[in-house]
């Protein structure tokens, strides 16, 4: 039997990167998943791959009416939630000085209130002693330099998970935030350079960067029983680059 057997997850943005390689994994474990994607070839490209036990529906984490879709799918089709994996985010650098209207509202609209009214919205079908898992960054934790807008996004996301867990201690639901470094990932290859690839692996002790799939292995730890006494907490994957 999976770790997840019977369960059912939510996962957004989940047609591609570390989400979707936490998709195919929970699946993998006994869950049925819904992901979400904003376009709609990636996502039947991500329902194909995963093969089995998904729904995907397509739409923007950002927008609360694609969210009052997905949660109505969801409820039409399974009527319940244990698991909530908060992973849509977006991000770019862009230095102190330089910093525009649109680009802090769309870091702050998807990064913080899409989570924020993700979650809300999710509650309603939640079952009680589920798992909410949101996605960090390390960035919020290292300073790097134009990432300002996107770490301070990323940081409140700690403190949503200290104030959610508190107001649902009663249903016994958890809240985490999984914090990833640099990852080979579909977003990395469009807002990274080859230089600045090169900068971030100089910092992660191993000397290269981490993995889908090594992120989707500690999804599923705080998606799981295993992680019955994590709650409020953030765990980072990111090879060692913060702690040195």
């Amino acid at each position: 039997m999976g770790k997840l057997e019977g369960k059912v997850a939510v996962i957004t943005g989940g047609s591609s990167g570390m989400a979707l390689a936490s998709a195919k994994r929970f699946v993998e474990e006994g869950a049925y998943v819904f992901i979400t994607g904003r376009r709609q070839e990636a996502l039947d490209e991500a329902v194909e791959l995963i093969g089995r036990n998904v729904t995907g529906v397509r739409g923007d984490a950002a927008n609360l009416d694609d969210l009052d879709r997905l949660f109505e799918t969801v409820k039409r089709e399974k009527g319940k939630i244990d698991i909530l994996f908060a992973s849509a985010g977006t991000g770019e650098a862009v230095p102190l000085g330089k910093i525009t209207e649109q680009h802090f509202d769309a870091a702050f609209g998807l990064n913080v209130r899409g989570t924020l009214f993700t979650v809300q919205k999710a509650l309603p079908l939640f079952n009680d002693g589920g798992s909410i898992i949101m996605t960090g960054s390390n960035a919020s934790a290292k300073g790097f330099a134009g990432w300002g807008v996107y770490a301070a996004s990323k940081l409140a996301l700690r403190s949503f998970a200290r104030t959610w867990l508190n107001e649902l201690k009663g249903r016994n639901i958890r809240v985490n935030v999984l914090v990833p470094g640099a990852i080979a990932t579909p977003m990395q290859e469009e807002v990274l350079s080859k230089e600045a690839k090169e900068m971030f692996e100089s910092m992660i002790p191993r000397g290269k960067m981490g993995q889908p799939e090594e992120v989707a292995t500690v999804a599923l730890f705080l998606a799981s029983d295993d992680s019955s006494f994590v709650n409020g907490g953030e765990l980072f994957v990111d090879g060692g680059m913060s702690a040195i």
